[in-house]
């Protein structure tokens, strides 16, 4: 799927993605002043859309976006914008911001209309060749605002450290702060000990990740216990394994950080099995 070939939906239309148009007053490219999600599509069906959909009104309302159509019609018009593309596996980027003033001001006009703007992205997601060799991780002080629960679109700490990660050798950089693990810049980090596994409690330091809630209720159903607590770069090290999640990578091995080994250096049995009991889970929900 090409920008020439792709459709996407803005303000209620769909129209191929080379001809979407946004005006440069939009408060989202002036201010970051908006709201994102990002949702799996396997076998040509949303992945939890129920899960993202009440993260972004919450995401919305913490920040006073009144979303400019109900829960059920944005669904409706993902799976539309998915029917359309004819994407079997990928994601579907959502964005809303506050809308175009007249002029560039801090203090928004009263009467702005949301901009809502949807793409497609055609990536595999199941068959990985990180899922049998694992992901590396560099570590990064934690530079981001303080509201983290909230999905705003305002990503530079995120994606200067994903490329700090890049030049590192590294997947994907994992935030520390006051010496504890946050999450990573696009993921939720987790730890397997004689515990069970080990992340971080939900709280505003922290995004509550849709494909990690649905995993840790997956290990509990299981079996496995979830404990939420802080942990640290050395606890992880120590470690029997470590894992990442998210819409995109849905759950991968942690390998190493910051080029030491985890475990024996290769994806762990409790992860493996873990995604595989998610990617059945998406599997049998899709809608």
């Amino acid at each position: 799927m090409s920008a020439s070939t792709a459709i996407a939906y803005l303000n209620g239309r769909f129209l191929p993605l080379e001809d979407v148009r946004i005006s440069p007053l939009d408060r989202g490219f002036l201010f970051a002043d908006g709201i994102y999600e990002v949702a799996a599509v396997i076998d040509g069906k949303l992945v939890d859309s129920a899960s993202h959909l009440a993260r972004l009104e919450r995401s919305t309302a913490a920040i006073g976006i009144v979303l400019p159509l109900s829960l059920a019609d944005i669904e409706a018009a993902q799976t539309e914008l998915v029917a359309r593309n004819g994407l079997s596996e990928g994601l579907v980027y959502l964005q809303i911001t506050r809308g175009a003033d007249a002029t560039r001001d801090f203090i928004p006009a009263p009467d702005l209309q949301p901009t809502l703007f949807m793409f497609m992205q055609d990536k595999p997601l199941i068959d990985l060749p990180a899922v049998a060799a694992g992901i590396a991780v560099a570590t990064m002080p934690d530079l981001r605002w303080a509201r983290r629960d909230i999905k705003s679109v305002g990503l530079l700490a995120q994606a200067m450290a994903k490329q700090a990660a890049k030049e590192a050798g590294a997947q994907e950089a994992w935030m520390i702060e006051d010496g504890f693990v946050t999450e990573g810049a696009s993921s939720t980090a987790f730890i397997v000990t004689d515990e069970g596994i080990v992340t971080r409690p939900y709280s505003q330091s922290v995004l509550a990740g849709c494909t990690g809630a649905a995993l840790t209720a997956l290990a509990q159903e299981s079996g496995i216990a979830v404990i939420r607590r802080p942990f640290t770069v050395d606890e992880a090290l120590a470690a029997k394994e470590a894992f990442i999640t998210s819409a995109s990578t849905l759950c991968l091995s942690v390998v190493r950080i910051d080029e030491q080994r985890v475990g024996d250096g290769a994806p762990g049995p409790v992860a493996m099995r873990l995604r595989a009991l998610y990617i059945d889970f998406a599997r049998a929900t899709g809608v």
